[in-house]
């Protein structure tokens, strides 16, 4: 009988290590639990502000700003626009020739004619996009 008190003594003793060494490992867990709930509360407000950040970064006047003083862009005019054909050559841009004046002894629809076959022929043709 003292054998059977003495096994049911050490199964005593060992449960109840056993359950202190799992309610430690419990509240272990549970601290580390509660630093990733507020790490993860302390990203998600510091996102929320970084999205705020960026909203105000890429406004449409602010990206112009920059392009115009950084990045010295301009807006496009047709002096400044080159044509591409589809096989990946520029068309020369002709400038817009100012219409002539008609020199004593030249008839005025003869300068006429020839200011509209110039203003046809600087025209570029419209710029298209190749296929894909």
């Amino acid at each position: 009988m003292a054998r059977l008190n003495l096994l049911l003594l050490m199964a005593v003793l060992a449960s109840a290590i056993f359950l202190v060494h799992t309610q430690y490992q419990s509240r272990q867990l549970f601290t580390e639990l509660y630093r990733v709930q507020s790490e993860t509360r302390r990203l998600e407000l510091e996102h929320d502000r970084l999205q705020v950040e960026k909203r105000a970064q890429s406004t449409p006047l602010r990206v112009e700003k920059l392009a115009k003083e950084q990045l010295k862009m301009r807006t496009t005019t047709p002096a400044i626009t080159q044509y591409v054909k589809e096989d990946g050559t520029v068309i020369p841009a002709i400038a817009p020739t100012p219409p002539e004046k008609p020199v004593s002894g030249q008839a005025a629809s003869g300068s006429r004619a020839t200011n509209a076959q110039a203003g046809t022929a600087a025209r570029p043709p419209a710029a298209r996009r190749p296929s894909p």
